[in-house]
């Protein structure tokens, strides 16, 4: 995945993204294409039940408002659309112009009013505690550790008091092991993790681990969910 990858500081705003010190991806629809190969031919499908799992535990109610912060091409967002229904709102921020622009199109086809907006972890588009739940999926590894409590900061920000995190994330190259060790794109590590949304303060903050599946090249991912204090 990270051939569709590259660092930006662009602060026109241009073909590839905005300004971040975080990775932008690309790719659009061949983004997608090949996350669906991937998925199908090596991971056996555990992508998609990452994201339904990323879902589950942040337990999305009809009517309420929910953010996916690195929405890339906008799955996991119409995934949460389903749940909060008509009453409900959802939005995604990603800095690629090619994610959004893709995210918007499946959006439209699937007449969903998704509100897919460029935009950066360190500086979302939101007013203070504007979202019942902020998610954010296979992220958190393209972005450095200053950049991580900058944006974690931020996502508390325009959390409601109570609200959700839930952030999902492959385990670190060198914990992998099997056809998983094979797999290059990054990770992160879950007490690491859970340790910075702490300091951001969060409070009840659990983690979970999703095993790679037998035959699978899928590496293995984690999760950690909290709440606003």
């Amino acid at each position: 995945m990270h051939s569709f990858a590259r660092h930006r500081h662009n602060r026109s705003g241009g073909a590839q993204g905005i300004e971040t010190k975080g990775l932008i991806l690309r790719g659009g629809w061949r983004y997608d294409l090949m996350e669906w190969c991937i998925d199908t031919f090596l991971f056996r499908g555990q992508m998609r039940k990452l994201r339904q799992r990323t879902a589950n535990l942040a337990c999305i109610q009809p009517g309420e408002e929910v953010l996916d912060v690195g929405c890339g091409t906008g799955t996991l967002a119409m995934e949460v659309a389903g749940r909060v229904g008509s009453a409900g709102r959802v939005a995604g921020v990603d800095p690629g112009t090619e994610q959004i622009a893709r995210a918007r199109a499946k959006a439209a086809w699937r007449h969903l009013p998704i509100e897919f907006q460029l935009g950066v972890i360190e500086q979302l588009p939101f007013p203070d505690q504007t979202f019942d739940v902020v998610l954010s999926t296979l992220m958190m590894h393209h972005v450095p550790a200053p950049l991580k409590r900058h944006g974690l900061a931020e996502i508390a920000r325009v959390l409601k008091p109570g609200g959700r995190l839930v952030i999902a994330d492959f385990t670190r190259k060198q914990e992998r092991a099997g056809l998983g060790a094979r797999f290059h794109a990054g990770g992160s590590g879950m007490q690491e993790l859970a340790a910075l949304v702490t300091n951001a303060g969060f409070s009840e903050v659990e983690m979970e681990e999703m095993q790679p599946s037998c035959f699978s090249a899928f590496p293995g991912a984690g999760f950690v969910l909290a709440y606003k204090s």
